[in-house]
């Protein structure tokens, strides 16, 4: 699965295709220029039980750790996966 970025002022997502329809997304707002809020995630049926949502949350951390910035975790989704993964916990 490809995870896809678009940023567009102070709101972005991480996101999923599937033949030109997003099937999966997660949303963030950038709160100063150094800490995003992740606030909400979704994932179509045809993608549950495939790790897609936990893939996002990973490609926000990797995004968040080369930007040099943190995330704070509102998306219960995003925070289970920060309580389940300890090694993503470095960004928070």
């Amino acid at each position: 699965m490809e995870i896809l970025q678009s940023n567009e002022n102070e709101n972005g997502k991480f996101y999923i295709e599937i033949e030109g329809e997003v099937v999966a997304e997660m949303t963030y707002t950038w709160r100063g220029a150094d800490r995003i809020i992740i606030n909400h995630t979704s994932v179509d049926e045809r993608l549950k039980g495939k790790g897609a949502g936990k893939q996002m949350v990973v490609a926000a951390v990797e995004f968040a750790r080369a930007k040099r910035i943190s995330i704070i975790a509102q998306c219960q989704f995003a925070k289970s996966v920060f309580d389940k993964v300890g090694d993503l916990r470095d960004v928070l």
